[in-house]
């Protein structure tokens, strides 16, 4: 590996600690008793840090999808055929989509990538495509992708946020699309955390109880199969069982925290993309807000993993980015509150508690 493709492993920004602390005293002095206003308060304070000012806001958003199909499909572990990974592009670009939906209430910037899917050539306005490889490979029996393939992936989204940033962005988020992709995300998981497939796998797309064993058992398989030559390493992880748009992902994430941009985090899929980024860099959890916490089962253990504090618990598990765009309406609340709020100094409204 060169140089130039370990960008990853450059230096992380810090967050201020002064405009933090600033914040910190301005919530001490608005019209409302310490900690009322519980993690909108929190998120103010850390968006702060993040923006390097007291006064923090999300003017224009950036949600950047990207897209590929899973060679492990092909053990059946989906209630979807393959063929939906790409009719969802043209779905997210057609404005149908959940997080299409999202992007215009918030006026977000929504750009789709797709990194890989399986098909023939098409043209669809307002998708981008990448290709790396054609779907990944079937992990259940080799690596997802070559160590180049997986450098590639890091490398849009590298380049996805780095456009971001270009045109002025002040919050990044990070969607998903690619049948298959719960699997992929759970065997990441399993490896990362050396944890059972059983504790880390859920129903995805909506599988059966039968369904879901199965994908257990695949998942199982995978593990050990690939555990010995990964060797609790993020990077060659990835390469073993991720996907093309879970490496492009983790890639955004590492850029972000590079550059100085506050992150969103999506669902299950995105917090594996996002402890995978965090091995990889680990002050690169800095940079990282966290919109919900989803009813996907391993959801919950990788926030664990994460030290996470979720802003929404809405039983959310559609992916897409979906989730962090509903927490995006709490961000730019707290971001409101904290600068609009008087202070008891402007309100003429005493701060001193009566004694007892």
């Amino acid at each position: 590996m060169t140089e130039h493709e370990q960008w990853f492993l450059a230096a992380i920004q810090q967050p201020d600690l002064d405009a933090k602390q600033q914040a910190e005293q301005r919530q001490l002095q608005l019209t409302k008793p310490t900690g009322a206003l519980g993690d909108l308060e929190r998120i103010a304070i850390d968006l702060a840090a993040l923006q390097g000012t007291v006064h923090p806001q999300i003017q224009q958003p950036w949600i950047t999808i990207f897209a590929g199909d899973h060679g492990v499909v092909a053990e059946n572990i989906s209630a979807y055929p393959q063929a939906v990974t790409r009719q969802m592009l043209q779905n997210f670009a057609t404005g149908g989509a959940a997080i299409s939906v999202i992007a215009k209430h918030h006026q977000a910037h929504l750009l789709v990538i797709d990194c890989g899917t399986v098909g023939d050539a098409y043209e669809y306005a307002g998708v981008e495509r990448h290709y790396i490889r054609a779907g990944t490979a079937n992990f259940a029996e080799q690596a997802a992708m070559t160590e180049q393939e997986c450098l590639a992936a890091l490398q849009l989204g590298k380049a996805s946020v780095e456009r971001a940033k270009a045109q002025a962005a002040d919050i990044f988020i990070a969607g998903e699309m690619g049948i298959g992709n719960t699997c992929s995300a759970s065997a990441l998981a399993g490896l990362l955390l050396n944890e059972d497939a059983a504790q880390l796998t859920g129903v995805g797309t909506g599988i059966t109880n039968q369904q879901l064993q199965h994908k257990i058992n695949v998942i199982d398989q995978a593990i050990k199969l690939h555990q010995t030559e990964v060797k609790n390493d993020a990077l060659n992880t990835l390469s073993a069982v991720g996907g093309l748009e879970i490496a492009a992902m983790t890639g955004a994430y590492i850029r972000c925290a590079q550059i100085g941009l506050p992150v969103v985090v999506d669902g299950f899929i995105s917090s594996v993309a996002a402890l995978c980024a965090v091995r990889i860099q680990p002050q690169s959890r800095a940079w990282m807000l966290f919109g919900h916490q989803s009813a996907e089962y391993g959801h919950q253990r990788v926030l664990q993993e994460l030290n996470a504090q979720p802003i929404l618990k809405m039983n959310l598990r559609l992916g897409e980015g979906s989730g962090a765009g509903a927490a995006l309406s709490m961000i730019q609340l707290a971001c409101v509150l904290h600068s609009q709020m008087a202070t008891f100094a402007e309100a003429a409204v005493t701060g001193d508690k009566v004694a007892p």
